[in-house]
């Protein structure tokens, strides 16, 4: 973990589908409550909620209230963990097909 105030691993957060699905239904909105993320869900509000704890302490979802209402943001900042990762591996296999066709091409 590269954020010292992150409590839990951003690789661990996204894991799950459900997570995944989160960040994205935020990620086409500014902000949204509760009660207009759970219907995308089959499982209740407390479900939902625990999901979004995960997400919070990774970092990646901010709340903040509004009334009686929590509303949820997305915060992609932590998300460039995963992709510094994943490059690292692009380029491994982007080299890897490149000496792949420079072999076939000898043939």
């Amino acid at each position: 973990m590269n954020d010292k105030n992150q409590d839990r691993d951003v690789f661990t957060a996204i894991a799950d589908p459900t997570r995944r699905t989160l960040l994205r239904l935020l990620a086409d909105a500014e902000e949204l409550p509760l009660h207009e993320l759970t219907p995308h869900f089959q499982m209740g509000r407390t479900a939902v909620s625990k999901h979004l704890a995960i997400l919070r302490e990774a970092g990646l979802v901010a709340d903040r209230k509004v009334g009686r209402e929590t509303r949820y943001r997305l915060n992609a900042a932590p998300l460039q963990e995963i992709k510094d990762w994943v490059s690292f591996y692009e380029k491994f296999w982007y080299e890897k097909v490149a000496l792949l066709k420079d072999l076939l091409g000898e043939e």
